[in-house]
């Protein structure tokens, strides 16, 4: 594992950390998190180098926090890690009940404190609640009485103005942002990161595979570039690489919830660093990235903010199937996608149960205007 120094206190981390809001699950069901296989990818990930463990209350229904904080209590991997949650404004009705929220999150995690604290998922209207609650001096206390050790916060805004100032408005010791080579200019983006390496802020990297999307799902002429360049990388790796690449990332957070992708995000993470793309290999990611933008139509992560829908829409399974129908190389491959929308998702789990109610549009993170894509889904696949 290559480590890089973190904050102010120039901490050791691996440049992968384990991101805790896709952990395995049973039954397809969110906020059952599979305790025993989390257990085995945590133990290995940890065992092989990795030291930062990230979740939040919302994850897993609420869910992960208690399950990763008993795992690595159970293993005594606790001192072995930086464990990492985070202080989600939109629960929390007043100024005091963000201590209630801190506290109920150290008993539900069995932790005394954590590492690190985030604000999270600061967008304008999160923002402005921050400045309501007076969260940065809640935070200093909370530093003060040795809940937390470290803060930060993560971004979802699409005003690099208003990245910038809360930047500005506090002695951050991290800050936390979407970023990959698909996205590049999309909220704080390359800009953002940049502001952060002139401030002295060093940056966490969320969604950098985006949900699984530059692993999984990559168009078969993008797939042809990396295969004939080198068989043996995954798409993962090449994303992840990317990042490994420049200097101001410190941490890149990987959702994995199979040991087969805790093996492969470890053994890049073992193996690039800073300066390890060459001209070449930047111009294939390039390619790459046209390729898939002129495929791609919704920008859906699949973090799942806009769950649980009161109709029982599967949102981001929705815009998965419309953006398969999308990157479909034929008419066959077309009906094909349309099919298994048909027969797997039930009427009830289908964009035409949307009632417009706009709940979804308020939690998610890319700010989609879910409604609206819904319709085009319904159009297009019912």
């Amino acid at each position: 594992m290559i480590y890089r120094t973190l904050g102010k206190d120039n901490l050791k981390v691996s440049q992968l950390g384990f991101g805790c809001m896709r952990l395995p699950i049973i039954n397809k069901d969110t906020k059952k998190i599979d305790v025993e296989k989390t257990r085995e990818l945590l133990k290995y990930a940890i065992n092989n180098g990795v030291n930062y463990i990230d979740t939040a209350y919302p994850y897993h229904g609420g869910k992960s926090e208690e399950v990763v904080g008993k795992i690595l209590n159970d293993e005594n991997l606790r001192n072995k890690v930086y464990f990492t949650s985070k202080l989600s404004l939109w629960m929390i009705e007043d100024k005091k009940g963000q201590e209630i929220f801190l506290n109920n999150q150290l008993k539900r995690a069995n932790q005394k404190f954590f590492d690190f604290y985030l604000v999270h998922a600061l967008n304008n209207k999160s923002w402005q609640t921050a400045k309501k609650f007076d969260t940065l001096n809640f935070l200093d206390e909370a530093k003060k009485n040795g809940k937390i050790k470290y803060t930060g916060f993560s971004f979802h805004d699409e005003s690099i103005e208003l990245f910038k100032e809360i930047v500005d408005s506090y002695n951050w010791d991290l800050v936390q942002i979407q970023y990959n080579y698909l996205d590049t200019n999309y909220q704080a983006g390359e800009e953002g990161l940049k502001y952060c390496e002139k401030k002295g802020i060093d940056c966490v990297i969320m969604e950098p595979l985006k949900g699984g999307q530059l692993a999984n799902e990559l168009p078969s002429k993008a797939q042809n570039i990396f295969k004939q360049y080198n068989s043996t990388n995954s798409y993962a790796s090449w994303a992840l690489r990317w990042l490994f690449n420049q200097k101001n990332i410190k941490v890149v957070l990987s959702g994995m919830g199979e040991l087969d992708q805790v093996i492969d995000n470890i053994k890049s993470a073992s193996i690039y660093n800073e300066n390890c793309l060459n001209d070449v290999e930047e111009t294939l990611i390039n390619q790459t990235v046209a390729i898939i933008k002129n495929r791609k139509r919704i920008p859906c992560t699949n973090c799942k903010y806009c769950l649980p829908c009161p109709q029982g829409v599967l949102i981001p399974k929705n815009f998965s199937f419309y953006n398969k129908y999308y990157s479909s190389n034929s008419e066959k491959n077309k009906t094909d996608v349309k099919n298994l929308y048909s027969t797997l998702l039930k009427s009830e789990e289908k964009a035409s149960s949307c009632i417009k109610c706009g709940l979804c549009e308020k939690h998610c993170p890319q700010n989609l205007n879910i409604i609206d894509l819904l319709k085009d889904v319904k159009k297009t696949l019912e």
